[in-house]
């Protein structure tokens, strides 16, 4: 019942410029086009995908008036799209090149991973990681603990 090179999910973004987020998303993810459909009219994008890595993203312009509206109509986004790549910081600092705004930068995560944050010009925020170790759930819970301590310090501390 799945079509021919998706997966169960596949994320859809709505965004205010699909065209222009589908250059970016080229720009900084390496992202392939795979296809595009104007809107009626010929006024914007209707659907498309892209395919970054192994996996695609489905978008589309925004269509307030069919209730979809891209985070910077919303104001914010509800969710975040999480990424991992052979190696996070050249991808990372690729995309803050494309035009991706810093969030949290690159560094080693209690769960295993080398993980950054940043938030695209569209609106959407990412995670972007490399895997680097596996961790057992105790352990994890242990690291998570002294990170989230660490990170009350640092907000007490002015940081």
């Amino acid at each position: 019942p799945i079509p021919a090179g998706h997966h169960s999910i596949t994320p859809y973004l709505v965004v205010k410029d699909a065209a222009q987020a589908i250059e970016f998303y080229k720009r900084a993810f390496g992202a392939a086009e795979i296809d595009r459909m104007a809107a009626p009219g010929g006024t914007g994008i209707m659907h498309a995908e892209i395919k970054i890595g192994n996996s695609r993203v489905m978008l589309s312009d925004e269509f307030p008036g069919a209730g979809c509206s891209s985070p910077q109509s919303l104001g914010g986004t509800t969710c975040q799209l999480f990424l991992y790549v052979p190696d996070v910081d050249a991808t990372y600092q690729q995309a803050v090149a494309a035009g991706a705004t810093p969030i949290m930068p690159v560094s080693d995560m209690f769960w295993g991973d080398r993980y950054g944050n940043l938030s695209d010009p569209y609106g959407h925020q990412w995670g972007l990681a490399t895997h680097k170790e596996d961790v057992s759930p105790r352990e994890m819970q242990k690291r998570a603990e002294t990170f989230c301590a660490q990170m009350a310090q640092n907000k007490g501390a002015g940081g």
